[in-house]
């Protein structure tokens, strides 16, 4: 069963019924965290609905129905992540991976115009030889800029799948941002302050309703207001 995991085990991010069956897909090693994503076929199944069981999921991923950021979907355990652009070609539908306000993964309706592009988080940096900056991102892509003007934390609005770079939104006050992790997961607030702690202990992102959370916790969506649809607010 190894690729397999028991459903009371399944991070509680994934909106799943914990008691109707003891298994459930393991998703494939992949950029994202496994809090972060979900497998493929659980998004098919489980979450858009699109079929009853994981086989069913399966044969709509053999046909290459359904596309993550422009590129064929191709495994079942692929893990799609937060801010991936889910799209069905074949009802012209086209969905954002984001955090409801329960903490839960979920999909976005996003029209195709919005489905072009999607928000990346710049991880780390690296200089290249002839001294050009290579960016690693939040989803596992690279890219190389000629210029050293982003940092780590910031959040970088991309073509997809050609990854030009659109627009630049840095961590920092004035910024507003989704938790992706840790207790607030899921909370949309404003920046009100970036603490660097020039310590062991990790850096520190402040909220204007006193709230604050871990750097790596944090996801910038815009400033002054959030460039992406947001997911309806639970009741």
């Amino acid at each position: 069963m190894s690729g397999y995991m028991k459903r009371l085990n399944a991070p509680r991010t994934w909106p799943l019924e914990r008691k109707v069956a003891t298994w459930v897909t393991k998703q494939s090693p992949g950029p994202h965290s496994l809090e972060n994503s979900i497998p493929a076929a659980l998004l098919i199944r489980d979450v858009l609905s699109l079929c009853d069981t994981t086989r069913e999921a399966e044969g709509i991923i053999g046909r290459r129905e359904i596309l993550v950021d422009g590129w064929k979907v191709k495994s079942a355990k692929m893990p799609i992540g937060i801010m991936d652009v889910v799209s069905i070609p074949k009802v012209d539908t086209h969905y954002r991976v984001l955090f409801n306000d329960n903490g839960k993964i979920v999909l976005t309706p996003i029209d195709a115009e919005a489905a072009k592009w999607k928000l990346v988080r710049i991880e780390n940096k690296t200089t290249q030889r002839g001294g050009r900056i290579q960016i690693n991102l939040h989803d596992g892509r690279n890219i190389v800029v000629d210029n050293d003007r982003y940092h780590t934390g910031d959040v970088l609005k991309i073509a997809v799948p050609s990854q030009e770079v659109l627009e630049h939104y840095p961590l920092k006050k004035g910024a507003v941002a989704m938790v992706i992790g840790g207790s607030l997961t899921g909370e949309v607030m404003d920046v009100d302050d970036y603490v660097v702690t020039r310590r062991p202990t990790p850096n520190v992102v402040r909220f204007t309703n006193g709230t604050e959370t871990i750097k790596d916790n944090v996801f910038i969506i815009g400033v002054g207001k959030p460039v992406i649809k947001l997911p309806e607010v639970m009741a």
